[in-house]
Parts: C-alpha cells; structure tokens; sequence
C-alpha cells in the first residue's frame, strides 16, 4: 500500500509501477495521518517505509513534518511487534530529529548498532529527492527500527 498527497508524484508512481509491470500494490492519494486513523486497523502492519518526507527545513516549518511525536504513536498503535520502520532523508537536520523522535518513543529499538543510520539496502528503490540530494553534495541516512513489544500491563497490588 503506497500513501501519497502529492497528486503527480502519484502519477508518477502510477507510471513507475505500470513500466515495471508491478501489479501488486495499491496507491492511495490521501494524507497518511488520515489513512493510518480511519483505515488501518491496530497492528496490523509489518513494516512502514517513509523515504524523502519533506524536510521542512525552515525553523518555523517544523511542525509540518510528519515525522513527530503523535504521528510515530500512531505508527507504533498500527504496527505489529518486530515490525519495520525504515526511513531515509538526505536532510542531516532532519535525520537527527527523526532519531530523536524515535528513541523517545520508547516504542522502536534502532537497529544500528552505532544507534545512528544503517547502510542504504540495496533493495530500497533511488528517489528523484535523493538524486538532488546526492548532486547537492547531502549525505543520504537510511534509518531502521524494529517496533518493540509493548509492555504487560502491571497487575494490581
């Protein structure tokens, strides 16, 4: 299932996919708060990719990212455990907020050992965002977390 607002990066996927003869995923052209809410039901996904977000580099901007604190609850309420969060971002401010976000949810263990960005797969599809990053001389961060199993509830005493 791919999520996107932005109508012609949708079709440019559309296209993409048509080219490659991928048949098996669904595109749809909506706000992905709004999909996770009303459409995905609690833990039932194995893995969440979110590659190039907007980086909304502009201090003023950085509520719009959609990479905070009640969106990754969102996530970790729709993941099952040991799913796969993997994000990439070629804006090094970003990756750090990202980062941030995640190790205070306390709901994801980073899978880099050095607790930072793992190695580019070589599976994850190159993005027209991380090209222009690349050429602008951006260092790429490709983050993976693993969801953790939520804590037994305390019995009472």
């Amino acid at each position: 299932l791919a999520v996107e607002v932005h109508r012609p990066g949708v079709g440019r996927l559309l296209l993409s996919l048509e080219q490659r003869g991928i048949g098996n995923v669904r595109v749809v052209c909506a706000d992905a708060v709004q999909v996770l809410r009303e459409w995905v039901p609690p833990g039932s996904l194995d893995g969440v990719r979110i590659y190039f977000p907007d980086p909304w580099p502009k201090q003023r901007h950085h509520k719009r990212r959609i990479l905070q604190a009640a969106f990754v609850d969102l996530l970790a309420a729709r993941m099952r455990s040991g799913a796969i969060l993997h994000l990439a971002t070629d804006w090094a401010p970003y990756a750090e907020h990202m980062l941030e976000v995640l190790h205070g949810s306390g709901r994801f263990a980073n899978l880099s050992p050095a607790g930072g960005s793992c190695p580019r797969p070589e599976w994850r599809p190159r993005t027209k965002y991380e090209c222009r990053g690349e050429r602008l001389g951006h260092p790429v961060s490709d983050l993976v977390f693993r969801r953790l199993a939520e804590a037994a509830p305390r019995g009472v005493e």
